[in-house]
């Protein structure tokens, strides 16, 4: 009988899984067309009240994005003023929709990838993943790897669709 060889495993190739990016902290939304002065603008001394007055703490250890869902007139100071709130409170904030904090974490998770172990690599990054935007997930993980990687491939060892190859020196 004949011995069954893993030439997946013997190929050297390297599988990267999208689920391994996925954010793992809960995420909420501040509006603040709440803080509207007659739904149309922010007028500071109320905003400023709501935001010495408002409960931080209940953010802390979660990402939040900060949006106004309402066409209104906020000035970009007010995103300053609750992010730096957030950031004291110990809560990631962006700003922008579940969305975006989702892409911003996958980011933040890519960019505390040690590329160093990559050197040289031939990689693929497996596609199928329950994930916010894998599209955008693949992307950020090539810009990341390219750099230092062989090659990178896109799908399943037993059917690879090439992305990119390193160039041979001359």
């Amino acid at each position: 009988m004949e011995e069954i060889v893993n030439k997946v495993k013997k190929s050297g190739l390297i599988q990267l899984d999208l689920a391994d990016f996925k954010p793992n902290i809960g995420t909420k939304i501040i509006d603040l067309k709440d803080n509207l002065w007659q739904g149309l603008a922010l007028k500071e001394k109320d905003f400023r009240a709501f935001v010495k007055e408002h409960d931080w703490s209940q953010y802390s250890d979660h990402a939040v994005g900060v949006i106004c869902s309402v066409d209104a007139i906020i000035p970009t100071w007010a995103y300053m003023l609750v992010i730096s709130k957030l950031q004291a409170a110990g809560a990631y904030g962006f700003v922008g929709d579940e969305n975006t904090v989702q892409k911003e974490l996958i980011k933040m998770n890519i960019d505390q990838l040690d590329e160093s172990k990559y050197v040289d690599a031939k990689l693929i990054i497996k596609g199928c993943a329950d994930i916010a935007d894998p599209a955008y997930t693949m992307s950020e993980l090539l810009k990341k790897l390219q750099p230092v990687a062989s090659s990178i491939m896109y799908g399943e060892p037993c059917s690879t669709v090439p992305v990119y190859k390193k160039p041979k020196k001359k």
